[in-house]
């Protein structure tokens, strides 16, 4: 079965075509970026069968970057199948589900308008993650799709680790709480980690740690996340690359006071 896997961001695309087979052993049979969509100039990178294909073209918009995605897939030099039917599922990853998606979900036009209530929690990412999944929808409108949501791992938190220390009719209101992003790679990481020392991680206790520009920690009490350090937005807890992690808020206001006298 071949699967193209999306990552749509606000201006970029990630993804790759992987083949399972029968006995669930999986290959990536291509991968690439699109980067700069929307701009003057943007940039593709394809790598397929040890090769890599790069240049910078423009790219109106994220079906025109889908387009050229499929078209290097089939292309009779660097593509890896021969019709686009070979494609038989599409998976997208969603940054935010909010309280609304606890796991993975065929893609409908109910999910979809649930997607679209979430946007303002992700405000940068949820637009490029519909746009992926429009675009499918318009390129391979046969071809079921599946979202997987970074925060559908943590949904098992205790309210003792996701409401905040503030008024709880703000949680009531407003749904404001902790989180916690990327349950996907705290989920995998965990599973897998367990899997290399024999033991079933559904039987164990363990601290995943997600180390990249973006990073978080996450405790997972027999395969279901407890605690983790990023909260509503993806800003809280470690220091990662561009973003500050948790930072006082007095510290907010005094840099204000000493930068305005």
């Amino acid at each position: 079965m071949k699967i193209l896997v999306l990552n749509c961001g606000s201006s970029s695309i990630k993804y790759q075509l992987i083949n399972i087979d029968a006995n669930n052993n999986s290959t990536v049979m291509a991968k690439g970026l699109l980067e700069r969509i929307g701009l003057e100039m943007g940039e593709f990178t394809h790598k397929y069968n040890g090769q890599k294909h790069y240049e910078q073209t423009p790219i109106a918009d994220h079906t025109a970057g889908i387009k050229m995605v499929l078209k290097a897939l089939t292309d009779p030099e660097m593509g890896v199948i021969k019709d686009l039917k070979e494609i038989e599922a599409v998976g997208n990853r969603v940054a935010h589900g909010g309280e609304l998606f606890k796991a993975s979900a065929l893609v409908n036009d109910d999910v979809i308008e649930k997607i679209k209530s979430l946007a303002d929690l992700a405000p940068l990412h949820t637009p490029g993650n519909l746009a992926g999944i429009y675009a499918m929808r318009e390129v391979l409108p046969n071809v079921p799709q599946a979202v997987v949501f970074d925060t559908a791992f943590h949904q098992t938190l205790p309210p003792k680790s996701f409401l905040y220390g503030l008024p709880y009719e703000y949680y009531q209101k407003y749904h404001l709480r902790r989180y916690g992003f990327p349950g996907t790679s705290h989920g995998f990481v965990a599973e897998k980690a367990a899997k290399m020392i024999g033991k079933d991680w559904k039987d164990l206790k363990i601290i995943s740690c997600h180390l990249g520009s973006g990073a978080s920690i996450a405790a997972i009490d027999h395969g279901k996340s407890v605690d983790t350090t990023m909260g509503l937005t993806a800003l809280e807890g470690l220091i990662m690359g561009s973003r500050p992690g948790d930072v006082d808020p007095g510290a907010v206001l005094y840099v204000v006071e000493k930068e305005l006298a």
